[in-house]
C-alpha cells in the first residue's frame, strides 16, 4: 500500500526525544525555547511562540487581535474544520468567501464584499502549502483597518515573491501566522503548533495565555534561588508544547530545505506524468509563489465519480483523500453559525449542504482527489500512483 503521506523521521529525532526524556524536563521548558528561536530564525520572524496545535495557535491569534463574541471573521469554508472552529471558540461568526479554483485559496476579488461593520479580522489559509495572494489580501485589509491572520498550517517552507526577492511564509506578511506540526505536515512534532508575529505585545500575550496566564514561567521559578509565588491575573489555557515535541521539531527543522526540495521535485514529476490524462486538471502555482507541495490535489474530469476513483485506486494499493472539506456542509455548522457575503445582503438561501456563494469550494471538495506525496516516495511508486489514477478514470 502506498500511503497518502509518511512522516520523515530519522535517528536524530529519536535521540533528541530520548535526551529530552533523560533530562528530567519533559513539559514546556528549555527545548521549547530553543525550538522557538530556531523557527523564528528559519522564517525571519521577530517572535515565535510554540503551542500544542495549530488550532490553539489560531485561537490565540484571534484573541490577540481582539476577536470577541458578536464579531465576524472572514475566512474560507474550504479548509480543515479547525479554521472555522477557532473563530467560533471566540464567540464570533465565520463569514465564508469562495476560493480561486486554480489555487484552492481565498479569492481576493470576493473579499471586499464580505466586509461589514462587524468584521474584526481576515483569516486566510495557505491551502495544502500553496501560498495565498497575500499582496492583494493585505492591501484590502489595510484599506479597512483589519488585521490579517495567516492559517499557515500546511505552509512551512513555502515562499512568496516580494519585489525582487523570495520570502518564507511566516515572516509574517500579515499580522500573525500560525503553523501545524501534525504528522501529515511537512515537518512534525507529532502534534504541535507555532505562532509568528512582529508584535512583541501579542507574543507576550500568547505566552501568558498558553500557560493559564501564569505570571511566572516554570523555568524562571525552578531556576530561582528564592521562593517565588506565581499569580493568575486572567483566565488562560493549557496550550503548551512539551520539550519532547520541541526536541523533535528542532531536528526536523534542520531537514526542512531538503524536504521541500524533494517535495517540489515530486510535484514536478507528477505534473509531467499527469499532463497527458484527458480532462484531468492539475494544480497551478502562480509565478509569485513557491509551494512546499504539502499535498498534491488534482481535479477529476467531468462526470467521473470521485468516490469510485478513490476506491478503485485503494483496491490497486494506492491511498488517496478527497478534496479539502467545506465546513459549511458539516453538521457542526447549521445555518445560524456562519454566513456568506451574499447572505449578509439578504439574498442567499444557504443551507449546511450547499451555498450558491461557495460553488468553487463545494466543487473542489466533490471533484478533487489528493494523491500520495512524501519525501520517501520512489519513482516507481509515483508511476504506480499515476497508472492507478489513469486506470480508475478510464473505468
Amino acid at each position: 500500500m502506498i500511503p497518502i503521506t509518511k512522516p520523515n523521521i530519522g535517528e536524530e529525532e529519536v535521540q533528541a526525544a530520548a535526551q529530552a526524556l533523560r533530562s528530567g524536563w519533559v513539559s514546556q521548558g528549555p527545548r521549547v525555547a530553543e525550538f522557538e528561536a530556531s523557527f523564528a530564525a528559519a522564517v525571519g520572524a521577530p517572535h515565535a511562540c510554540a503551542v500544542s496545535s495549530c488550532t490553539t495557535a489560531l485561537h490565540l491569534a484571534l484573541l490577540g487581535v481582539g476577536v470577541h463574541t458578536g464579531d465576524q471573521v472572514i475566512t474560507v469554508s474550504h479548509s480543515f474544520i479547525a479554521t472555522a472552529n477557532s473563530i467560533r471558540y471566540c464567540g464570533a461568526t465565520p463569514v465564508f468567501v469562495d476560493i480561486d479554483p486554480d489555487t484552492f485559496n481565498l479569492d481576493p476579488t470576493r473579499l471586499e464584499s464580505a466586509i461589514t461593520e462587524r468584521t474584526k479580522a481576515i483569516l486566510c489559509v495557505h491551502q495544502m502549502g500553496m501560498p495565498c495572494d497575500l499582496a492583494q489580501i493585505t492591501a484590502i485589509a489595510a484599506r479597512h483597518g483589519l488585521p490579517v491572520i495567516e492559517d499557515a498550517a500546511c505552509a512551512i517552507g513555502s515562499e512568496i515573491r516580494v519585489g525582487d526577492r523570495w520570502e518564507p511564509i511566516g515572516r509574517p506578511h500579515g499580522d500573525i501566522a500560525c503553523f501545524s506540526f501534525h504528522p501529515r505536515k511537512v515537518i512534525t512534532t507529532g502534534e504541535g503548533g507555532m505562532l509568528t508575529t512582529r508584535n512583541a505585545e501579542w507574543d507576550a500575550q500568547f505566552r501568558l495565555l498558553r500557560q493559564h496566564c501564569m505570571s511566572v514561567p516554570d523555568t524562571k521559578r525552578h531556576a530561582s534561588a528564592e521562593v517565588i509565588f506565581e499569580g493568575y491575573p486572567a483566565v488562560g489555557f493549557n496550550y503548551r508544547m512539551t520539550d519532547m515535541q520541541a526536541a523533535v521539531g528542532y531536528e526536523q527543522l534542520k531537514r526542512l530545505p531538503d524536504i521541500v526540495d524533494r517535495r517540489r521535485e515530486l510535484a514536478a514529476r507528477y505534473q509531467s506524468l499527469l499532463t497527458p490524462i484527458p480532462g484531468l486538471v492539475l494544480p497551478r502555482e502562480p509565478d509569485w509563489a513557491r509551494s512546499n507541495w504539502q499535498s498534491y490535489c488534482v481535479r477529476l474530469p467531468d462526470a467521473v465519480d470521485q468516490k469510485r476513483v478513490m476506491q478503485t485506486m485503494l483496491d490497486a494499493g494506492v491511498a488517496t483523500r478527497r478534496g479539502i472539506m467545506c465546513s459549511h456542509r458539516e453538521g457542526a455548522y447549521p445555518a445560524n453559525t456562519w454566513t456568506c457575503a451574499t447572505r449578509l445582503k439578504g439574498h442567499c438561501d444557504c443551507v449546511p449542504g450547499g451555498c450558491a456563494d461557495l460553488q468553487h469550494s463545494e466543487q473542489a471538495q466533490d471533484h478533487c482527489v489528493v494523491l500520495p506525496l512524501f519525501p520517501q516516495l520512489t519513482t516507481d511508486q509515483q508511476h504506480q500512483v499515476v497508472y492507478a489514477l489513469n486506470r480508475a478514470i478510464e473505468k
